[in-house]
């Protein structure tokens, strides 16, 4: 068994678990994550990741959540540092989004592994709805629209912005082409019906 001399709270020892498990699903995928491999490779005792996460669900819930937030940070950053029109903010927004697709793999992987795990409904609904809501307050200046309307119409790009990602992780297409197109359906999505 492996221990480590190094004594941390116990904040810092989740996120060093955490940090752990990223560099495992990078380099084995997430099917190479488990409680042992994890204990292992952070140079801690069994227990120690046990008391952390429980089972192996709950330490990729748990991962998936840190990616999530990773993700959802770099959208916010990228719509703070934008410009004011809304083809500007819908580019930051599809910016942030592929960048986070292509430099975070371990999101896909993690999600694909949680795929029927009871919990991971209910975290991909909160995930969905705090994306939504950054979107609909970032877009909101440029649209016409109710709030519930472009809101549903946030949850809908989100499902786009989903399916663009699958194909430049499959390498069908460019980031740039990946970021136009999401920025055109954005864009497209704020118009009301008396715009067209």
């Amino acid at each position: 068994m492996a221990t480590t001399s190094t004594r941390l709270s116990k904040p810092a020892r989740r996120e060093q678990l955490l940090d752990t498990a990223v560099a495992i699903v990078r380099a084995q995928g997430a099917d190479g994550l488990t409680l042992v491999t994890l204990a292992e490779a952070a140079g801690v005792s069994r227990p120690i990741v046990y008391d952390h996460f429980g089972t192996r669900p709950g330490l990729l819930l748990a991962l998936h959540r840190r990616l999530d937030e990773r993700h959802r940070a770099a959208v916010t950053r990228a719509l703070e540092a934008t410009a004011t029109t809304a083809r500007e903010v819908a580019h930051a927004i599809s910016t942030a989004y592929f960048a986070c697709a292509t430099d975070m793999p371990e999101l896909a992987s993690v999600s694909a592994a949680l795929k029927g795990d009871p919990e991971m409904e209910a975290v991909q609904h909160e995930i969905l709805d705090s994306y939504a809501t950054v979107m609909t307050t970032a877009l909101a200046p440029y649209s016409g629209l109710p709030a519930e309307a472009l809101r549903l119409r946030c949850a809908g790009i989100l499902g786009a912005a989903g399916a663009i990602a699958g194909e430049l992780n499959r390498g069908r297409v460019t980031a740039a082409a990946a970021i136009t197109a999401l920025t055109d359906v954005i864009v497209g999505a704020l118009a009301t019906g008396t715009d067209r």
